[in-house]
């Protein structure tokens, strides 16, 4: 029998918070009949967020072509769902349940080339498109590519969304801090991310890539195009790839802010000498088809010889799963103004993004109302990374921890937070220890997607623990 010291030390070692032990607390809560109100991570249609029309009519037909000969069929779905329909089951050559090209569909990879080209106004080769299931898998075939040796290194922003940390450790590379400026709007530092790089080659490590969220999870954020610039450049000088997680581009809420794709930017630089992957998924946006698990890499300023390698990885695995890949179709390729499709399909999509703008602000203003409670009003994702105080109990000698013990130290007080917080309350929200956050300080991320009187009871709910759990603090200290 196979036991715990004989597993991969590396997976051992790799962590993902956002289904930890408080995830895993709050089921067994639920199994015993407590309502649970999960904030722990991105998954829209599990809270409620109801699934497009169009795209679950589509499916339906393409997976059940049989419904196509049926009586009637031409009026139980719209006239463009059944043209679209008929024309995936042309272009898939046998249905969803064969194999595709290792990069996934060609019509499906130039919709998405279009898809760039109408968001960007830039260039794009359809042949440098790769379909994944969900961006996640995209991200790791980048890891898989560029990791090379155990000194490699990856610039990871701080905080991050453990994807990036867990499957740094599953590749035995190095992990490169750099801190995102909370006080400016968590945008990169060019200062911070210059000391971070520096101090790794002190150690020996030989940074290969940066990863940058946009927009940002945990914190919301939203970054400038002047910000983005500056993170090209960086990259330039210091021959780093860049991975651009831009899975959040469609959630972008704040007054005055506006998505920038790292493409489009770096087109615009006329700079050629920088690999760029880029990620997209059908998981967030205002889709949330988490569970198709669809998503596209886009990769610019890469060789052929180079590319091939990228392409045989993915051939390692055959293909992306064949109904993500249709999903994916369908977000970069909608409804036409016009279509028997189009109203509704606006109509829900619509309805969807002001919903998650009115939560965020619901959220955010309720949470600033909390004393020892701090947030910026999500400008984008669907999280909020919240900071919140604690006084420190009698004995808690923190000038003479290390930075070690002193990480430990706050990881346990976060943690020990959120889990009492699911225990009193029923919100399960995620410890910043788990995404990373400056020594000193402590947060939780929460999103919010749920239903808007869950967020309402939600902000109630926590301003009663968090008055009750600090005035115990108190009482102790």
């Amino acid at each position: 029998m196979i036991k715990l010291h004989n597993v991969n030390s590396k997976l051992l070692e790799a962590h993902y918070a956002v289904r930890g032990k408080i995830v895993n607390r709050a089921h067994d809560l639920e199994a015993k009949g407590r309502k649970i109100i999960y904030c722990n991570i991105g998954n829209p249609q599990a809270l409620k967020q109801k699934p497009l029309t169009f795209v679950r009519q589509t499916l339906s037909l393409a997976e059940y072509p049989g419904l196509l000969s049926r009586p009637g069929a031409e009026k139980l779905f719209p006239a463009d769902v059944v043209r679209r329909a008929k024309m995936i089951l042309e272009g898939t050559h046998g249905g969803t349940g064969a194999y595709t090209q290792s990069a996934g569909l060609p019509f499906i990879r130039r919709a998405v080339a279009d898809f760039i080209n109408r968001r960007d106004g830039i260039p794009v080769d359809a042949d440098r498109i790769a379909l994944t299931d969900g961006a996640s898998k995209g991200v790791q075939a980048a890891f898989t590519m560029l990791t090379n040796k155990e000194t490699d290194g990856y610039m990871v922003p701080i905080p991050q969304y453990p994807l990036y940390s867990a499957t740094i450790a599953l590749y035995g590379a190095k992990q490169i801090n750099y801190f995102l400026d909370e006080k400016n709007g968590w945008q990169l530092d060019e200062r911070e991310l210059a000391a971070s790089i520096e101090a790794a080659l002190k150690k020996g490590v030989n940074p290969v890539a940066i990863a940058v969220i946009n927009p940002g999870n945990p914190t919301g954020a939203v970054l400038s195009r002047k910000n983005i610039e500056m993170v090209i450049r960086f990259a330039k000088a210091r021959g780093l790839a860049i991975l651009a997680d831009e899975v959040y581009q469609e959630n972008v809420y704040g007054k005055g802010l506006k998505f920038h794709s790292f493409a489009k930017v770096m087109y615009e630089m006329g700079e050629e000498d920088v690999t760029l992957f880029s990620f997209h998924s059908v998981s967030k946006g205002f889709l949330g088809e988490c569970g198709h698990r669809g998503g596209y890499m886009e990769v610019r300023n890469m060789p052929d010889d180079v590319y091939a390698e990228l392409i045989k990885l993915q051939s390692i695995g055959l293909c992306s799963n064949v109904p993500g890949q249709l999903v994916t179709y369908l977000m970069a390729s909608p409804p036409e103004k016009g279509s028997e499709s189009y109203a509704l399909y606006a109509e829900e999509r619509g309805g969807i993004l002001k919903g998650l703008k009115e939560k965020a602000e619901i959220l955010g203003r309720g949470l600033n109302g909390i004393e020892g409670m701090s947030v910026d009003i999500p400008g984008g994702a669907m999280y909020a990374f919240v900071k919140f105080e604690l006084p420190h109990p009698k004995g808690a000698e923190l000038a003479k921890m290390t930075p070690e013990a002193r990480m430990k130290y706050e990881a346990a007080r976060d943690s020990e937070y959120c889990l009492r917080l699911l225990e009193e309350t029923g919100i399960c929200v995620v410890p910043g220890s788990g995404f990373g956050q400056q020594p000193g300080t402590l947060h939780f991320r929460t999103t919010f997607l749920p239903p808007k009187d869950d967020i309402r009871a939600l902000v109630e709910k926590m301003k009663k623990f968090h008055v009750s759990y600090v005035k115990k603090l108190r009482e102790e200290s």
